[in-house]
């Protein structure tokens, strides 16, 4: 009885109560003509395509900055790398490591930028990144249409300038990582074993990172930066530098997301990846003030299974075709209750 209890008191009433939902739903699945390995195996592609990106939230996380509702910065300079990328034709590995070089560079200028802003308004950092996201985004929407790429697979056919909506990466990186190294272990699930080392590469690296001098600092400024003050360590560029990590990490985030996606989406797409990578995070057990890698696994995990199986089961209960607007009140429902949710 104590295990159950301290399990519970470790897990959280909310998180076991979506991870049943979870199972239910796959148990559920074989009733409506669905299969598991199916259904596993679109799961953990999501799951694959989203956790980077969940995982680049650790480091402003940590620092006491907050939730990354800026992580659109982190996004637009992963995509500005990925079209690079496709401007100059490159194809395989060469290209899809292109993209992430040229992604993280302009992310560092970005989150160094916006490092410095965070800085300037402690204790609204939340507030204060969303309206730097949506701004950046906003004045990438008219770069988009003037920067001068000449490939045709970019631009727009009638117009001879300015970028598509969609851009597809088929002929490119398309699946570099996803199809690297994939196990087939039934006709409809297969291990995608290429990406699934590449996260634990990046995970290793985040754990490796907060075990250096620079990372104790970093968690040290977040719970404290009084005393992290009073101990020698530079607070504003212990936050710029977890700022310009964050960032980096997610240009790579989305890149990892378009390889597997298929497409780079530009103008306004951006927007639609803050509100569930912060939702995912929260769902795993991370607050404001203190994230771990496995906040992130178990976050990502819960909350894109239960995005995507929950339309899957029931479109097959009302035998109509709901799936999006059942994804849409079922993912919004979750970034809600993550948003709102507090726990002691």
């Amino acid at each position: 009885m104590d295990r159950i209890n301290n399990f519970i008191k470790t897990a959280g009433w909310s998180r076991i109560i979506i991870a049943l939902f979870l199972l239910v739903l796959f148990i559920m699945a074989p009733f409506f003509d669905i299969r598991l390995d199916f259904a596993f195996d679109f799961v953990f592609n999501r799951f694959c395509m989203n956790a980077i990106m969940v995982l680049s939230l650790i480091f402003m996380i940590q620092s006491g900055c907050g939730l990354n509702f800026g992580i659109t910065l982190g996004l637009l300079a992963g995509i500005f790398g990925a079209t690079c990328s496709l401007e100059l034709e490159l194809t395989g590995f060469p290209g899809i490591f292109a993209a992430m070089g040229i992604g993280i560079i302009v992310a560092a200028g970005f989150g160094y930028i916006y490092g410095k802003i965070l800085n300037r308004v402690k204790g609204d950092e939340m507030i204060v990144s969303t309206y730097v996201g949506l701004s950046v985004v906003a004045f990438l929407n008219i770069m988009w249409t003037v920067l001068p790429f000449k490939n045709p697979t970019i631009i727009w056919g009638y117009g001879g300038s300015g970028i598509r909506h969609t851009v597809s990466v088929e002929g490119y990186w398309l699946n570099q990582l996803s199809g690297f190294l994939n196990i087939e272990i039934t006709k409809y699930f297969s291990l995608q074993l290429g990406l699934l080392i590449f996260f634990a590469l990046a995970c290793f690296l985040v754990w490796a990172f907060f075990k250096t001098k620079t990372g104790a600092a970093m968690i040290a400024v977040g719970s404290n930066p009084d005393y992290a003050r009073a101990a020698g360590i530079n607070v504003d560029r212990i936050r710029t530098l977890s700022v310009i990590l964050s960032t980096c990490v997610a240009a790579v985030g989305v890149i990892v997301h378009q390889q597997s996606y298929g497409f780079i989406m530009y103008y306004n797409a951006p927007n639609n990846f803050t509100f569930p990578t912060i939702a995912a995070i929260l769902i795993g057990g991370a607050s404001i003030k203190k994230a771990s890698i496995l906040n992130v696994i178990i976050g990502t995990f819960l909350f894109q299974g239960i995005i995507t199986m929950a339309p899957l089961v029931i479109n097959g209960i009302f035998q109509m075709d709901i799936a999006e607007v059942f994804r849409l009140i079922i993912s919004n429902g979750m970034i809600l209750y993550a948003l709102t949710r507090k726990e002691r």
